[in-house]
């Protein structure tokens, strides 16, 4: 930079702070200050569907709480931005983002390819497997058993229905959806159905936590392991880089770490 230019960008600059005017730019006054990022000021309308225990429901008095809510609170402190969380249905979530009602959809979304067609992801923030859950006197050794079965229950939209509907059949009378998983067990426990695939995190937790007996909680390696992530507009690339790095910082720190053992033993 030539000596006169500098001259007057220094001027400039002592100019508008005697002004106030440096505190209209966010991103002039990050840069010269060295805030970690200029969306500091903004507030992040985060969607989820409190109906996913341990990830995300609702407390006695009805605040939200689960490993999700926790996460992203901490991203926010670490990454020095604001977040308000929204509780709407799963069917809608997507939706409302890309409408712009919503910045971040935090509900224990899987990273799926198809997904990745019309939405952004985060990096990884959790490993999960599916799992099949089915009366304790049900005989289950794979995962083709399923196609034996008169009704697999399933949580509507979610990861689990879209592996059963590539098993069945997308319009396969065989599938029973429900809203939630919650429901779904129910339904089990009723004798509705003969088996129900879902998250095994999200069913190991309400099996403990219901005291549910006569059940069978299968490993399947067919399954494998999928990837949730944080969900932002397909070309939102800010917003995503904004979460990478935040939730880098609290896996650096050991905030992660905190959280995971607080809602996870295993």
């Amino acid at each position: 930079m030539k000596i006169k230019s500098w001259l007057a960008t220094v001027l400039c600059l002592t100019v508008l702070a005697a002004c106030g005017g440096g505190n209209n730019n966010t991103a002039s006054s990050a840069s010269q200050t060295n805030e970690p990022n200029p969306a500091a000021s903004k507030t992040f309308i985060v969607g989820t569907h409190a109906e996913f225990a341990p990830f995300e429901s609702h407390e006695a008095d009805g605040k939200l709480s689960g490993f999700d809510i926790d996460i992203i609170n901490a991203m926010s402190k670490a990454g020095n931005f604001k977040v308000e969380f929204r509780d709407q249905p799963w069917e809608g979530l997507f939706t409302s983002l890309n409408n712009g009602d919503l910045d971040i959809v935090a509900s224990g979304v899987t990273i799926t390819d198809e997904r990745k067609q019309t939405l952004g992801f985060t990096d990884p923030y959790f490993d999960i497997s599916m799992v099949v859950l089915t009366p304790s006197n049900k005989k289950f050794t794979a995962l083709a058993d399923l196609k034996n079965m008169t009704r697999v229950a399933v949580a509507t939209g979610q990861t689990g229905d879209l592996a059963v509907q590539q098993l069945l059949g997308a319009q396969s009378p065989k599938i029973a959806r429900f809203d939630t998983v919650p429901l779904a067990i129910k339904e089990l426990q009723n004798g509705g159905v003969e088996a129900m695939v879902s998250d095994g995190a999200v069913i190991s937790n309400y099996v403990k936590a219901n005291g549910i007996g006569n059940v069978t909680i299968n490993k399947v390696a067919e399954f494998g392991t999928d990837h949730y992530g944080f969900v932002v507009r397909k070309n939102d690339t800010a917003t995503a880089t904004l979460l990478n790095e935040a939730l880098k910082k609290i896996r650096a720190n050991g905030e992660y770490d905190k959280i995971y053992a607080k809602y996870f033993t295993d």
